[in-house]
C-alpha cells in the first residue's frame, strides 16, 4: 500500500509541476488568445485542487497500478497517454460542441498536451513504484 501511495504522490506532483509550467508560461498566451474572454481573473482553487487530486488518482488506477512493476515503461506511457487523450478530448470536444467560438486548434493542442502530460506523469509514478518494489515495499 505504501508503494502505491508513494507512486500516487510522484504522479500527482509531476503532473501539477509540469502543468503549472505549461499553463503559467508556455501555453498562457495561446489560451489567452483563444479563450481569454472565458477565463476567470483568478482560478477557482477548490476546483483546481479537486482536479489535481482526482486526475492523478485516475492515472494510477487505469495506467500505473493495473500491471504494477510487471508493465514495461512503454506500456505504462502508452496506456496513460491514451487515458489523458480521452479525458482531455472529453473536455475539449464537449466545449467544441456546446460553446460558441471554442477554437478547434486549441482543442487539438489541449488533447495532445493531455496525452503527453499524462504519459510523462505516469512514468514518474511507475519509477517510484518500481523503486519501492526493489526496496521491498
Amino acid at each position: 500500500m505504501l508503494r502505491f501511495l508513494a507512486a500516487y504522490l510522484a504522479t500527482a506532483m509531476s503532473f501539477v509541476l509540469i502543468d503549472a509550467v505549461w499553463l503559467g508560461w508556455v501555453a498562457k498566451p495561446i489560451y489567452s488568445q483563444g479563450i481569454g474572454h472565458l477565463m476567470a481573473a483568478q482560478p477557482n482553487l477548490v476546483a483546481a485542487a479537486a482536479f489535481y487530486t482526482l486526475y492523478p488518482l485516475g492515472v494510477m488506477i487505469f495506467a500505473v497500478a493495473p500491471d504494477g512493476i510487471t508493465a514495461g515503461w512503454l506500456k505504462t506511457f502508452t496506456v496513460a497517454a491514451m487515458f489523458g487523450f480521452f479525458a482531455y478530448a472529453t473536455y475539449d470536444l464537449t466545449n467544441l460542441a456546446t460553446l460558441k467560438d471554442w477554437p478547434i486548434g486549441l482543442a487539438i493542442l489541449d488533447m495532445a498536451w493531455g496525452a503527453v502530460l499524462t504519459g510523462v506523469s505516469a512514468l514518474a509514478g511507475k519509477a517510484v513504484l518500481d523503486q519501492m518494489a526493489k526496496c521491498g515495499f
